[in-house]
């Protein structure tokens, strides 16, 4: 917890408006810092941003909204609760899986009823998933309490008793797939339970098994949708900041970030002295292009031996006439979705039989697209580092849209009435990341937890990190508490200097 006075008479920056920043800003307001969030781009949100076109409103990045309770935990330490910013609505189904040998699956809200869909897939599966979630259930409530909300993020932090609590958490280290394929044999159920990990950047076979707890998180927390899109979460952290006194400036690109011995001097468009330094902007970008190679701890080359999560093909697509049936959010998969991961993480390469996602946002809030059309986004996961050439990128544009027509029946193709895209080559540019990665690092086993790069900038005393690329991790809801952790730290470090000082003197 962030004593609510112990910042109070510092000036702290937050570079990059993401999510992880916006929330940081709130936390060291509140706490007493005088705060300013800088962001490269014309709009604050980061890669959680709006597009707007001919009446269409796409969500331009994450779209999924879970885990209420983070955000309602988040938005309770000021006195809020969500519904004070916008309205939730549950969504059943909460998603539609097409499979490409013309299977097709509703995941329900309710437990009781997706029980129901896997027992009619496998004799005994119900059970078994009731056995399932009960284990995931434990996962996550220990995973919350004692490494996401509280913040392990350097080993030191593992020094604690809280630790043996988690043990049971802890023992779950070998890949998810595994884990999955030990509980069910049909491959279809297998994928249901291992889809949410292309949310956290990495592959069923390379994810440690504790990420069981997204099975809780998806069939029993649910799908939801923030009235006015995603980027409602944005508008809302910014709300809250300009009620605690946050200062934002857009279009401010910061170049460079120097210590000083007394704070950093952050140079862009102007130049200005903070005593702290929040960076929203990843590491890797903050370590190699804005600090000098004597002002940081890290060899270069560490950035280069992490695996990253997948880039994508982003197209969003105002439609005319119908969409059906297409839900809110659909997923198109394989059979054997194996060699897309592949193509993701070990040997990097356009796949020939994508699994790609879909969201519909129309199909709930009619105000994202004009009547009698949709908007619709597509997403298709891909390595990061890939060569996107146009043509590349147009064959493989065509080829997906085929291939939903062959698979669902929907053929947008001739209905296209707005159409815009992103690709590798868009997310490095706008976000500086790694390859074009549009999740950050990638939870594998030996990226998690402490094994993230820390809150802590190592060797520049008063920078901070908060995102994707370090803890907890990968996500909206990560986000948001990563956020409170930098700021956390920020807030730590500041005490310990008052603390110190007077001795000094």
């Amino acid at each position: 917890m962030i004593d609510d006075t112990s910042l109070t008479g510092e000036t702290v920056t937050v570079v990059g408006g993401g999510i992880a920043g916006l929330s940081a800003a709130c936390y060291l307001a509140d706490a007493g810092a005088d705060v300013t969030v800088v962001e490269k781009n014309d709009g604050l949100g980061g890669v959680t941003n709006r597009l707007t076109a001919d009446g269409f409103t796409f969500d331009t990045g994450p779209s999924w909204y879970l885990m209420p309770e983070t955000f309602d935990r988040f938005f309770g330490h000021f006195g809020h609760e969500a519904a004070d910013y916008y309205d939730l609505k549950r969504l059943d189904p909460q998603y539609r899986v097409f499979f490409k040998d013309g299977d097709r699956i509703d995941v329900p809200a309710g437990r009781d009823r997706i029980r129901r869909v896997f027992e009619s897939y496998e004799a005994g599966a119900g059970d078994t998933l009731d056995e399932y979630l009960a284990d995931a259930r434990r996962t996550y409530e220990i995973g919350m309490d004692e490494f996401v909300y509280t913040d392990r993020s350097r080993f030191r932090d593992l020094v604690d008793p809280g630790i043996v609590r988690a043990a049971p958490a802890l023992s779950h280290l070998g890949s998810m797939h595994d884990y999955v394929a030990a509980h069910f044999d049909e491959p279809k159920l297998q994928r249901l339970l291992e889809y949410t990990l292309v949310f956290l950047g990495s592959s069923p076979h390379d994810a440690p098994s504790l990420y069981n707890l997204m099975a809780h998180v998806d069939f029993e927390g649910g799908v939801y949708y923030p009235e006015g899109g995603m980027y409602s979460l944005v508008e809302a952290l910014v709300s809250l900041g300009r009620t605690l006194g946050v200062d934002y400036r857009t279009g401010h690109e910061v170049t460079a970030l120097v210590p000083t011995g007394n704070g950093i001097r952050v140079v862009g468009p102007t130049t200005h002295r903070a005593d702290r330094v929040i960076a929203n902007a990843n590491p890797a970008h903050v370590e190699r292009d804005l600090l000098s190679s004597a002002d940081h701890g890290r060899d270069p080359e560490y950035w280069d031996s992490l695996t990253y999560g997948p880039s994508a093909l982003m197209l969003y697509l105002g439609v005319e006439g119908d969409v059906a049936p297409l839900e809110h959010h659909s997923l198109v998969l394989p059979t054997d979705w194996d060699e897309h991961f592949e193509h993701i993480f070990d040997d990097p390469g356009w796949p020939d039989d994508p699994a790609y996602y879909l969201s519909v946002a129309s199909k709930t809030d009619p105000d994202v697209a004009p009547e009698d059309h949709h908007a619709v986004v597509v997403l298709v996961p891909l390595a990061p580092g890939l060569d996107d050439d146009p043509e590349r990128v147009s064959a493989f544009r065509d080829a997906v849209l085929a291939d939903l027509a062959a698979v669902t029946g929907v053929d947008l193709r001739d209905r296209i009435v707005v159409e815009r895209s992103a690709c590798v080559s868009e997310f490095a540019d706008r976000y500086h990341t790694p390859g074009g990665t549009a999740l950050g690092l990638a939870h594998t086993l030996d990226q998690t937890g402490p094994l993230r790069p820390s809150h802590h900038a190592p060797g520049v005393d008063g920078l901070y990190y908060a995102g994707a690329f370090t803890s907890p991790g990968v996500g909206l809801p990560m986000a948001v508490v990563s956020g409170e952790h930098a700021a956390a730290a920020a807030a730590r470090d500041a005490s310990r200097s008052r603390d110190i000082l007077p001795n000094l003197s």
